[in-house]
């Protein structure tokens, strides 16, 4: 694949997420030198929303090292953000979008003041309308494995419908049915799809298999 035009019809917003296929690679524990062969066997495989968590070695140099070679072909942030110094640091290594275990209105706040997407991880509904309150461009359920499709569905009843959920924590592709059924509109994908020692190849591998639960979900 030539980077970053062959998948650049796929890219319509660079902070919410539109026209993506509705699934967040987390890639918890990728180290710097691999990151670039990581980040272009998921695009290759059609993944082109890709999370490196602060909470892997030196994820500042990947993020920037992966943006800077698939381009405007992906999507590149960061999870595990906690602080708005965090923020700041993601902005500065060219990330596009942060990820947060919890829902904190500063961290939400500062991550919408320097122009990138956010999204919270929520459990309830009261979480779920600070954040959207906050600004939040999406709302990471999360761990959605607690609540499970039937929390989520009760929830999707009372939250706007223009504000995308996306279920994380313990659902695999053999989920992705109901969980769109119970009203989910995405997923972040974390041990599935990489942990530390798997190779590209591996992660190619699994990606296919997400990408095509996905599309025989959503088209």
């Amino acid at each position: 694949m030539a980077y970053p035009t062959s998948v650049n019809d796929q890219i319509t917003d660079s902070v919410s997420g539109a026209g993506h296929r509705k699934l967040i690679a987390i890639l918890r524990g990728v180290q710097p030198h691999e990151a670039v062969d990581m980040a272009r066997a998921l695009v290759d495989a059609g993944i082109t929303m890709i999370e490196v968590p602060l909470n892997s070695p030196e994820p500042l140099k990947s993020i920037s090292a992966m943006k800077e070679a698939v381009g405007n072909a992906a999507m590149i942030g960061a999870g595990t953000v906690l602080t708005t110094d965090d923020v700041a640091n993601v902005k500065a290594a060219n990330g596009e979008f942060v990820v947060s275990p919890n829902c904190d209105i500063e961290v939400i706040a500062k991550t919408k003041e320097v122009g990138m997407g956010s999204w919270p991880g929520v459990l309830t509904p009261t979480e779920c309308f600070a954040a959207i309150k906050a600004g939040a461009d999406g709302l990471k359920i999360f761990p959605a494995s607690i609540i499970g499709a039937e929390g989520i569905k009760a929830m999707r009843a009372v939250l706007p419908q223009d504000v995308p959920v996306y279920a994380v924590g313990g659902v695999g592709p053999d989920d992705f049915s109901v969980y769109a059924k119970a009203g989910c509109d995405g997923f972040g994908l974390g041990s599935g799809i990489y942990k530390p020692g798997m190779t590209a190849g591996d992660v190619s591998k699994a990606a296919v298999a997400y990408v095509s639960a996905h599309d025989a979900v959503f088209g």
